[in-house]
């Protein structure tokens, strides 16, 4: 009786911990626990399901309020918007894409870095660090606005800070004189 009952707690354990999951991660582990559990449907099914939920997550993020800074109204990115997928996705690879994270956005935009100096991100491919996949409510795919973006990584003290103070008191962001990819200058000015 007891060791029913254990039998019986474990599972109901392992069942809870997988309760979020994707599906592919709670199929992989009941069907290594458990005999009988049905196949997953074929990916491409999947794939439409998720691009529907997508899709409605889209909607949802349109007609949500947009940001008060005069930002504009949000951006997405060409290939997800007209569901071109594999040019960034296959399927037949682990990671799920068409190159390594850090080089996948390289393949459209080969010369995004200017000149011999880069930012940090840009230079090892962490466009994610700045920049959303799919859609974002800011222009140009950024993660914040733009007067936001960078203070997010940057809080050491600038070198000219009066100047700089006086500039975003104007209503200027880091990106009206610095490009944030890089370029040939120091401090990447434009």
């Amino acid at each position: 009786m007891r060791k029913k009952l254990a039998t019986i707690i474990f599972v109901v354990y392992v069942m809870s911990m997988l309760w979020g999951c994707d599906p592919v991660t709670l199929h992989k582990v009941t069907s290594t626990i458990f005999d009988g559990v049905p196949s997953l449907p074929p990916a491409e099914q999947l794939c439409q399901e998720y691009q529907v939920t997508k899709v409605e997550e889209e909607k949802k993020k349109e007609n949500a309020k947009l940001p008060s800074d005069g930002s504009g109204s949000g951006s997405s990115h060409l290939p997800y918007r007209e569901k071109r997928c594999n040019g960034c996705h296959d399927k037949t690879q682990e990671s799920g894409l068409i190159k390594p994270k850090a080089q996948l956005c390289f393949v459209c935009h080969p010369n995004i870095i200017k000149g011999s100096m880069a930012h940090g991100p840009a230079a090892v491919g962490s466009c994610l660090e700045c920049h959303e996949a799919h859609s974002s409510n800011y222009p140009a795919l950024l993660k914040a606005e733009k007067g936001k973006l960078c203070a997010g990584c940057h809080q050491e003290k600038r070198l000219a800070l009066a100047m700089h103070q006086k500039v975003s008191s104007n209503g200027m962001f880091c990106m009206d004189c610095h490009d944030p990819h890089g370029g040939a200058s120091a401090y990447f000015l434009r």
